[in-house]
């Protein structure tokens, strides 16, 4: 592990439940590393060198600034990673890395969690054709993670679930922010185009009264809400009506004839989502499969919230 700040002690926890050897960690910081050491009995390296050369793969959980050197000193040493979210800091970085990661064949996962929540694993036998999304995430405001933008902090969350649903080009972004207690925006929406028809509404702010990260997705078979805060989610369907005398739900009339409202509120399996994704980046690299969150996925979430933030400073100039 690199990096055992906040989020890196959730991963250190998580890891220790996975299939994979925890050879030690890397951290600057003196009091982080003393704290690790005599709480979970874990090798702390003097050098991000010495822990590469002695491992096969890195969880790269350190702030964001250090992710592009920190990755490409251990895909030049071939090493796999999983890194956090966003991959990199800047599009160029993220791009670099790309290329390198093809270079020299070693598999990376971006920690793009909320692929692993279970109100969408839930929906695994729903086909995605958004006409239409809607997304808010807010959160009361914490002094940590300021030092980026909300698009980077939170939004991005939602900009990597959209780009999986929807997959085509962007044809328009359209955004705006509002920098409040920060240098960097501090709640922003976006509208993106994308060139099938397709649009995505996102709107996310890290100074709000209340928590919220909620999805809705309409298209032209069902309408989807998905919490993931509360882990819910809920499938409207409109179907021809079959004339089940039994059947005591909702009817309207349309201009296509009698329809019948299904409402459906799949079964959620609690899960741990940092550990289901670590543990798949260990199926992926023992069975050399692909990833479920490719370096490719994170490098188009990166390169949207980048083309979000510079609409937003086109605005306020």
């Amino acid at each position: 592990m690199v990096g055992v700040g906040h989020l890196g002690k959730i991963h250190l926890k998580c890891l220790l439940m996975t299939k994979f050897e925890l050879v030690g960690f890397f951290d600057p910081d003196e009091s982080a590393r003393k704290y690790v050491e005599d709480n979970f009995k874990i090798k702390a390296f003097d050098s991000l060198d010495a822990l590469i050369d002695q491992v096969e793969c890195l969880d790269i959980v350190s702030p964001t600034l250090y992710h592009y050197e920190i990755a490409r000193e251990g895909i030049i040493k071939g090493k796999h990673l999983f890194i956090e979210k966003p991959l990199t800091e800047s599009t160029n970085q993220a791009h670099e890395l790309v290329k390198l990661a093809k270079q020299y064949k070693v598999k990376v996962q971006v920690g793009h969690v909320e692929r692993y929540n279970p109100a969408i694993r839930s929906l695994n036998n729903i086909e995605f054709k958004p006409k239409f999304i809607e997304g808010h995430r807010l959160a009361i405001f914490n002094p940590r993670g300021t030092d980026v933008s909300v698009v980077l902090d939170l939004m991005i969350h939602d900009i990597d679930i959209v780009l999986s649903m929807i997959k085509e080009e962007i044809k328009d972004v359209r955004a705006n922010g509002v920098s409040i207690v920060s240098k960097t925006p501090d709640i922003c929406n976006a509208r993106i185009e994308f060139e099938g028809g397709a649009v995505a509404n996102l709107t996310a702010s890290r100074i709000s009264m209340k928590n919220m990260r909620k999805i809705r997705i309409f298209q032209n078979d069902a309408y989807i809400s998905l919490d993931f805060l509360d882990k819910e989610a809920q499938v409207i369907k409109i179907e021809d009506n079959v004339g089940d005398d039994n059947f005591s739900g909702m009817t309207i009339h349309t201009n296509d004839g009698l329809k019948r409202i299904i409402i459906d509120a799949p079964s959620i399996m609690q899960n741990n989502a940092i550990e289901d994704e670590l543990n798949d980046f260990y199926e992926a690299v023992v069975n050399g499969t692909s990833v479920s969150v490719t370096i490719e996925d994170g490098f188009r979430a990166l390169k949207l919230a980048h083309i979000i933030q510079d609409k937003i400073n086109e605005n306020n100039v």
